[in-house]
């Protein structure tokens, strides 16, 4: 299958992401424009070596618990790779970590992608890495393809499985052009298994059937009918259920969507989403500023319309042209 050969180095740079987006629980994702980039290089000295730069510089392992690391021994293992003898990662972070903006999502891609790529450059293959093949290995090791899907592809994603053996399969929308997505960060941070821990095991049918209208809706408003985006996001499955877990959060989201602003908590939060339009994304900062300025930090990121992107730096100390 091709040998890893030492001095070979990729970079990549994968997009953060918010989920869910009110009813689309564990199925709905959107990209966002604030990136983490790797430069993953094989070594001939054995071992891992990892350099960080930017959120969790300080907290992140800098072994091979690494979730980086993790992520490309396991694709090596599904590929049928030797992995590296030695690895050297360089790791810059712009997605905030514990926020509910896909930060493990993206450490995941973005392994994923940097093995495959690796892989490739040592067999002297060009052209874009199997992003079929990121998509279902990451949405398995996340344990939910939503914000995975998203940072793999970019833009509007909708994903789902039939079975384990079928895979994850994700269909990639554009966001109408009017759309924005207007990110409120706080200082706190709140892991993905405390909130999912609070969730029922159940729910009533007469809430399953609100919520899918509402997820139906969810697709046309972002793509094609803005207008409606405040009846699309509103959520009878998740939101709720977590609101003692980030009680600040929800305060906000509730005051936001009593002055019609489609305001919705970010994945497994505690950051919140707010789908505007270019028109009303001032009014929404201006609220936010009003109410707890210093407690918020307001980002307005974009929507990328391309996800992971990967480039070959080096194959065995000879210079390369970018992948894709």
């Amino acid at each position: 299958m091709g040998e890893l050969l030492a001095g070979s180095s990729v970079q990549v740079r994968v997009p953060a992401s918010s989920a869910n987006l009110g009813p689309g629980f564990d199925s709905v994702g959107l990209a966002l424009g604030l990136w983490d980039s790797c430069v993953a290089t094989v070594t001939e000295r054995p071992g891992v070596r990892i350099d960080v730069e930017g959120e969790g510089a300080h907290d992140v392992p800098r072994d091979a618990s690494h979730l980086v690391v993790r992520a490309m021994l396991r694709a090596w293992e599904e590929l049928g790779v030797e992995p590296a003898p030695g690895l050297h990662l360089e790791c810059r972070n712009a997605v905030p970590h514990g926020r509910g903006l896909g930060s493990s999502a993206t450490a995941i891609v973005t392994g994923v992608v940097a093995a495959q790529a690796l892989h490739d450059v040592c067999r002297g293959v060009t052209g874009s890495p199997d992003l079929a093949f990121t998509n279902d290995l990451a949405a398995r090791l996340e344990g939910h393809p939503d914000n995975s899907s998203a940072s793999v592809y970019g833009g509007l994603t909708l994903s789902w499985s039939d079975s384990p053996a079928e895979g994850t399969r994700t269909l990639r929308l554009t966001p109408h052009p009017d759309v924005r997505a207007v990110v409120l960060v706080p200082a706190a941070q709140l892991s993905t298994a405390k909130a999912r821990s609070v969730l029922p095991t159940h729910i009533r049918h007469g809430d399953a059937a609100l919520n899918s209208a509402r997820a139906a809706l969810l697709v046309q408003a972002v793509t094609s009918h803005p207008a409606y985006l405040l009846a699309a996001t509103r959520d009878w499955l998740h939101q709720e259920a977590r609101r003692d877990s980030f009680p600040a959060s929800m305060a906000l989201v509730d005051s936001l969507r009593s002055r019609g602003h489609a305001a919705v908590i970010s994945g497994a939060g505690p950051s919140v989403l707010v789908l505007s339009t270019r028109d009303h994304v001032p009014a929404v900062t201006s609220l936010v500023q009003a109410q707890a300025a210093d407690a918020w930090q307001v980002l307005d990121p974009g929507v990328p319309a391309t996800g992971a992107q990967v480039r070959a730096l080096r194959r065995g100390g000879d210079v390369l042209d970018a992948l894709d």
